[in-house]
């Protein structure tokens, strides 16, 4: 099986398994008036997924070490089609907290396990770019998440969607259970459940630090942007001319190209470089893109598009770098340490962005700067760790 067969499959199955991963997101008014849920709750519903994907990451990907990523990922994949399905019997708070925990978790034994099954059969510059498709895909399938809940909800109601869900994520694993064949994992020296190994290495713990840092400016973006256009309107008194769903849509879709185009010039002019470069420039527009409100609106768009560019033309390669630097016998730790200081990020960056704007003003100029700003200073650990990795690894040419 060639190398874009193999990366078609993974990246269909990984879309197509994330059909129920923005379900409760996408109708969450709805819930909160179904099920009479506060805000608390609405967000502990919310943000239960994801407290089930950083519990479970950490063995479900490490175990790929001792075993066929591909078993692991098909064990996950039936649980996300169980949690997802199974989510039509959620009738208030409690149950439904249940069900997006057990979701999280076949996220976690499919996201990146379903990464190292493509990176353990794919090998040179052809993995680098299968990659940064896969990574890519995980865009693609949030977008076509909340298209699908939202809209199928409309014809006949919530379940409809989760039902859906479920069905998608059963021919995802039909997918990989017929497409993906078995493979022999490498025997190595027995290790612990949760392997510490890879905190031994510079590069690995560079690489997870400026993941981080990524995520944080990331997500922050993501969970803000929208507020964002809406303050902007204000401070100038005017309706924009696009909404700001509209403009975060856009933002979100351009990240998927520019990863992709983003690993490409790292295998161009190295990977390094490229890194320290970019999330430079990307530290500089964020320091900027706060004052684009006070800006005309188109101004401002072409600001937040552009940041959004750089926002993102990080993350593919930033994974095939930790892939690259990650030892063969404990890449599945690796991975595993990577994907959990990652979501740290995505959770604090967001956190953070509120904190300052309750400290200056959400309604003061000078609090979605220093909002912005403070991604941008945030972010600069990112670059500063690769350097220092670098300078452990002179000459070896893997960093």
């Amino acid at each position: 099986m060639n190398a874009r067969r193999i990366t078609l499959l993974l990246c269909t199955a990984e879309t197509l398994g994330m059909a129920g991963f923005a379900l409760f997101a996408a109708l969450l008014p709805q819930f909160q008036v179904l099920w009479g849920l506060s805000n608390t709750e609405a967000g502990w519903i919310g943000g239960g997924f994801f407290l089930g994907y950083m519990l479970a990451v950490p063995v479900l990907t490490g175990l790929t070490d001792r075993h066929d990523a591909r078993l692991i990922y098909l064990w996950a994949m039936l649980l996300t089609a169980v949690a997802s399905a199974g989510f039509v019997f959620a009738d208030g708070f409690w149950s439904a907290l249940l069900w997006r925990v057990l979701a999280g978790i076949g996220l976690a034994g499919t996201y990146m396990p379903g990464l190292k099954a493509l990176s353990e059969r794919i090998d040179g510059a052809s993995q680098s770019r299968a990659i940064a498709f896969y990574t890519a895909s995980f865009g693609l399938g949030t977008a076509l998440s909340f298209t699908l809940s939202g809209e199928l909800a409309k014809l006949g109601g919530w379940q409809v969607p989760a039902l859906l869900s479920g069905a998608c994520a059963l021919l995802a694993w039909a997918l990989v259970y017929w497409g993906l064949a078995p493979k022999p994992v490498v025997a190595h020296t027995p290790r612990n459940l949760l392997d510490l190994a890879p905190l031994k290495s510079r590069a690995v713990l560079a690489y997870c630090l400026a993941y981080a840092m990524h995520n944080l400016e990331l997500f922050a973006l993501r969970a803000w942007l929208v507020a964002f256009v809406v303050f902007s309107g204000h401070f100038q008194g005017v309706d924009p001319w696009l909404s700001g769903t509209w403009v975060a849509m856009l933002a979100t879709l351009i990240g998927m190209p520019s990863s992709i185009l983003g690993n490409e010039l790292a295998l161009r002019f190295g990977r390094q470089r490229w890194l320290i470069g970019v999330m430079l420039a990307s530290a500089l527009l964020a320091v900027v893109v706060g004052l684009g409100a006070a800006l005309p609106f188109w101004v401002m768009l072409v600001l937040v598009l552009l940041y959004a560019v750089t926002v993102t033309a990080d993350s593919a390669s930033l994974t095939a770098g930790l892939v690259s630097v990650a030892p063969a016998s404990h890449r599945g730790a690796a991975m595993a340490l990577y994907s959990c200081t990652g979501f740290t990020g995505a959770f604090l960056g967001p956190l953070l962005f509120g904190v300052t704007l309750d400290a200056l003003g959400d309604q003061q100029l000078l609090g979605w700067w220093a909002a912005f700003a403070l991604m941008g200073l945030l972010l600069t650990l990112g670059p500063l760790a690769l350097w220092w990795a670098g300078r452990g690894q002179e000459g070896s040419g893997r960093l």
